[in-house]
């Protein structure tokens, strides 16, 4: 069979993610991953890589489900393998509390994580500002790490890298079959996407080898994540703000924030500051689509939109975004008679 040329924009987790789909699933595939920024300069670097979730709201939710399952499924198989060191990737336990008890009953990932439970009276009394909270074990995903070794897997398996900035998708059509936009933020531009936003995010990185738990406020922006060699503290969601440098002002605000839940952390060690721009929107983009160039029209499979969900849907969607370039290759004398 004729070797099909593919070409994915993108080097974040997503974008890694699904090149590794692809090139797993379809031998009969040239592909080349294009991208301006890799490891350590992605959003994704900067992403807690804690997994749970929460529901785009036109989306139907057993699809969803699968993004988050088969992505859990994928990374704890990792965790319990020889390569877990190296990956970055290691089963985290702790609380998600709330000030207010939740409307919903159970999050949709909890048949997914590990022992998901309701926390007891007893647990609660360690947060007298919090009336509800979750107990369950999940991963934890350290992108600083996860993504050199995706970059190491993809290489063995024969794909290309190539630095370039792809501000057009005319610029690839006469030398890829196929194009799979995992561009992320940028497709504000290279899609026309003006549905996309982006929302700041801020953490910081404290030194606190103690900490062995992670606590998540319910609403999402106070967070203490343990990790290998630091601790993640956040964080920010500011939409439509392009700030990429670090405001010292709201680094107090996430320490203070991060200290009333867990008092020990006005002892850690301040290491430093990251910000991130989450690709957002309503509605996570997963789908396919004809561009058009003269005589030429090449399939586009678009992946993106994740917002602050990258890492947690990162495997589940880029089964998906395989399945539809499988879809594509099966198409492609169609589309030539086009």
């Amino acid at each position: 069979m004729q070797s099909v040329r593919v070409a994915v924009v993108g080097a974040g987790v997503v974008g890694l993610s699904t090149a590794m789909c692809i090139a797993e699933s379809i031998p009969h595939c040239s592909l080349t991953v294009l991208a301006e920024h890799f490891s350590p300069n992605t959003t994704s670097d900067v992403a807690a890589g804690i997994l749970c979730a929460s529901l785009f709201p036109d989306i139907p939710v057993e699809r969803q489900k699968r993004w988050f399952k088969d992505t859990f499924d994928n990374l704890l198989a990792i965790s319990e393998s020889s390569e877990a060191a190296e990956a970055g990737v290691f089963l985290l336990s702790g609380w998600q509390i709330f000030r207010e008890i939740p409307g919903e009953k159970r999050p949709f990932w909890s048949e997914d994580v590990l022992g998901f439970r309701f926390m007891t009276g007893a647990e609660l009394k360690r947060f007298p500002q919090h009336k509800a909270g979750y107990a369950f074990t999940t991963i934890k995903c350290e992108c600083l790490t996860y993504l050199p070794w995706l970059q190491k897997r993809l290489r063995k398996a024969g794909v290309q890298f190539q630095s370039e900035k792809v501000t057009d998708f005319s610029q690839l059509c006469q030398h890829y079959d196929i194009i799979v936009n995992c561009s992320g933020l940028g497709s504000a531009t290279l899609a026309g996407d003006k549905k996309l936003y982006p929302v700041r995010g801020q953490i910081l990185k404290v030194q606190a080898p103690w900490l062995k738990n992670f606590i998540r406020d319910g609403d999402g922006l106070t967070y203490i994540y343990p990790g290998l060699d630091s601790v993640t503290l956040g964080g920010t969601r500011q939409a439509d703000d392009w700030r990429l440098t670090s405001d010292a002002r709201e680094s107090m605000g996430i320490f203070d924030r991060c200290c009333s839940l867990e008092p020990s952390l006005k002892k850690s060690l301040k290491l430093n500051e990251w910000v991130g721009l989450r690709p957002s929107r309503k509605n996570l983009r997963l789908e396919k689509e004809l561009f058009r160039l003269q005589n030429r029209q090449v399939p586009i499979v678009h992946n993106y939109g994740h917002g602050g969900w990258g890492v947690s849907l990162s495997w589940g969607t880029a089964l998906e975004t395989m399945r539809l370039v499988q879809q594509c290759i099966h198409e492609r004398p169609l589309i030539s008679r086009l």
